[in-house]
């Protein structure tokens, strides 16, 4: 089997190796740096906290994925640093763990949190923590797979995909059209565009969204949970936080995103600025443990499905699998996985069908 892979993000790549270790022949495409797009940036949060009890078996799962990687790799690939969250979901997401089960969690009250983020100022609010979560090293991460598949690697832009009568499917890029098996488009917003040349309307809601680094204040702290405060307590606004490589900095960023045009460009040239403004504001009020003006931003695209914030899905028109949806990174090398073994053995694939509705988050 002959395939490609759009896309040489996280998910493209963990596709792609889990291709590899199937025996298949895998062409990556990626017109620029791999993991450079939405998949950019130093670390992500990983963590088994969800609405939908099937992503906290998802992310069991991808766990030890990330355990086995880190062995082949000789890297580590996800902290030990736990994950904190603060808000009315707490108690709802705690249940969908237990339910599951196998997770090391509990909730805490609010003045515990700073024994796992002792930069915060504490909170006033029942809080959940997730002992086996913590922050992911995505520049680690990216580098180990995209030294797996470099000798794969096609730097090019993939400007059409389209399926032929005689059953393969021709990717057209910038310096050459060839035909495959089977394509996996794991492009973000620029897989939106391709399934649209598919006759695919792929129903999702693009925004973009910075997020801030912020040094901390006394040096490295042994300890830094990743965070996501929906309380309230410090502004009208949810945020998120995860700690940087080394412990000497740390991410933040608001749950706020800034709108985009039908045509993909940010309508409001001033939106960054104050995002600048309210995330160091937010800092100011609930981390006091960290510098009050960042010293580096990442910006980003959001690709969101409309069931839910964590919602994700694969789309199949013929021999072409479309994956979108948000907050993968986490779940990476389960989706490259699941991905792979449909691509190689046409299934299981139901638990990525849209119409199952991954990801889903309760209504109110």
């Amino acid at each position: 089997m002959n395939v490609a892979v759009v896309g040489a993000g996280i998910v493209g790549l963990s596709t792609a190796a889990a291709l590899l270790d199937r025996g298949v022949t895998v062409t990556v495409f990626e017109r620029g740096i791999p993991g450079n797009g939405q998949s950019g940036g130093s670390s992500r949060i990983f963590r088994h906290a969800h609405d939908d009890p099937r992503l906290v078996q998802l992310a069991q799962r991808s766990l030890r994925i990330w355990r086995a990687w880190e062995q082949r790799f000789g890297t580590q690939l996800v902290s030990s640093d736990a994950a904190v969250a603060v808000g009315p979901a707490v108690q709802r997401r705690f249940e969908a763990i237990t339910a599951v089960g196998g997770v090391a969690a509990r909730l805490i009250d609010g003045a515990e949190v700073r024994r796992y983020l002792p930069m915060c100022a504490g909170y006033d609010a029942p809080a959940l923590v997730d002992h086996t979560a913590g922050a992911i090293r995505t520049r680690a991460a990216i580098g180990s797979l995209t030294t797996l598949v470099r000798d794969r690697l096609v730097t090019d832009e993939v400007y059409a995909v389209a399926p032929r009568s005689t059953g393969t499917v021709e990717v057209v890029a910038g310096g050459s059209t060839a035909r495959f098996d089977q394509v996996v488009v794991c492009a973000g917003r620029h897989g939106v565009q391709l399934a649209r040349g598919l006759g695919c309307s792929l129903p999702v809601t693009l925004e973009a969204h910075i997020r801030f680094t912020f040094a901390v204040r006394d040096g490295p702290v042994q300890q830094m949970a990743c965070l996501q405060d929906a309380s309230g307590q410090y502004g009208d606004v949810s945020a998120y936080g995860t700690a940087q490589p080394g412990s000497r900095a740390y991410a933040v960023g608001l749950s706020r995103p800034i709108a985009v045009t039908d045509g993909g460009r940010v309508a409001d040239v001033d939106a960054f600025a104050r995002a600048r403004l309210e995330t160091c504001d937010y800092v100011q009020r609930a981390l006091p443990g960290l510098a009050p003006e960042p010293v580096g931003s990442r910006a980003c695209w959001i690709t969101r499905l409309p069931w839910g914030d964590d919602a994700l899905a694969v789309w199949q028109e013929g021999n072409v699998h479309i994956v979108a949806g948000h907050n993968l990174f986490k779940l990476a090398p389960w989706i490259g996985t699941a991905v792979a073994d449909a691509v190689v053995d046409g299934g299981p694939y139901d638990a990525l069908r849209p119409d199952a509705e991954l990801g889903s988050t309760p209504a109110g």
